[in-house]
């Protein structure tokens, strides 16, 4: 991995990095391992983004577990090819970076659309969930999705309702005796 990096970061006079075979295949092979598995994608136009601002991005992305990653677009074209994510190949122009959800399908958008918040100039060009390209328009409504854990008190609390209900309704005769016996005996009382 630090081979692909230093030579991502030799370049030549045109300002690309140079990049043999070898790097190339693994840059494919690694971008396509993690598009086998990822849940969610996303392609976003990088420009104008400066360092600081994309190395932000980078850290935010550990943090979120989303794999984050600019690759030339004929190598990401490679890489999701045979993917569920294949049917990105066609917005894969210009400056794009990739973002690829794990196990919370929803983490990447989530990310990018919090970042594009402060930062205009990442622009989302296609959400691709269950190998189904998305408008960017999209990303929103698949960020809004709950985390898994929030799926699951969701269900657990749809699941409750019914035997809460039915508890209330079996104590209620019960509840309803109690309140009368308490009213005679407050007119007992009173008389």
């Amino acid at each position: 991995m630090n081979g692909i990096r230093d030579a991502c970061k030799s370049a030549n006079a045109g300002g690309k990095a140079l990049l043999n075979l070898e790097q190339k295949k693994a840059i494919v092979a690694e971008v396509a391992d993690v598009a086998t598995n990822a849940q969610a994608a996303i392609a976003a136009e990088y420009r104008g983004l400066s360092v600081t601002e994309m190395t932000e991005l980078r850290a935010n992305a550990r943090k979120e577990g989303v794999y984050l990653r600019v690759v030339r677009n004929t190598l990401a074209r490679r890489a999701v090819e045979g993917t569920d994510y294949a049917c990105l190949q066609e917005v894969l122009v210009g400056p794009i970076v990739l973002a690829f959800s794990g196990e919370d399908p929803a983490s990447a958008a989530r990310l990018i659309r919090d970042f594009t918040k402060e930062h205009e100039q990442l622009v989302v060009k296609a959400v691709a969930l269950g190998g189904r390209l998305m408008d960017a328009a999209e990303l929103q409504r698949l960020a809004d999705m709950p985390t898994r854990e929030q799926a699951i008190a969701m269900l657990m609390g749809v699941m409750q309702a019914p035997t809460t209900k039915f508890v209330r309704t079996l104590a209620e005769p019960a509840n309803k005796l109690a309140r009368v016996l308490a009213a005679v005996r407050d007119q007992k009382q009173a008389a």
